[in-house]
């Protein structure tokens, strides 16, 4: 299983959101037909943009618990303060990625940033 944990200050665009996946699967030669799902923090669950972004790539938007969220996060490997103040984690898109991905996953690397989104590609610990 991949997936694509996504992070985005409020009221970004889908575009913004796609444009992010894109670009992250970019860094990793990945295309997105790779990834199993979105996933993303539970205070983002209303996020139009993360929602928009899932359909529009066919892919379900998972979204994740506060508790799973912060059993993720020690994993993560980018820090930001306004995500460690707001969310309680260093990192929504890497921790979201994590958790979906679950036990024994493993990030692609640090997530990207473009502009107000940001993407972590995660994958399982069952692939190879």
């Amino acid at each position: 299983m991949m997936v694509a944990g996504i992070g985005c200050r409020k009221g970004v665009s889908v575009e913004d959101v796609l444009a992010t996946v894109e670009t992250a699967l970019e860094t990793h030669g990945l295309a997105v037909t790779a990834l199993s799902a979105l996933a993303t923090a539970e205070f983002k669950k209303d996020e139009e943009a993360i929602t928009a972004a899932g359909r529009a790539l066919s892919l379900p938007v998972i979204v994740v618990d506060n508790s799973a969220l912060q059993a993720a996060s020690s994993d993560t490997l980018s820090h930001s303060e306004l995500s460690q103040d707001v969310a309680g984690t260093p990192s929504v898109s890497e921790a979201s990625a994590l958790a979906v991905a679950g036990a024994g996953a493993k990030l692609l690397g640090p997530r990207t940033v473009l502009g107000s989104v940001t993407c972590a590609i995660a994958i399982s610990g069952d692939a190879p």
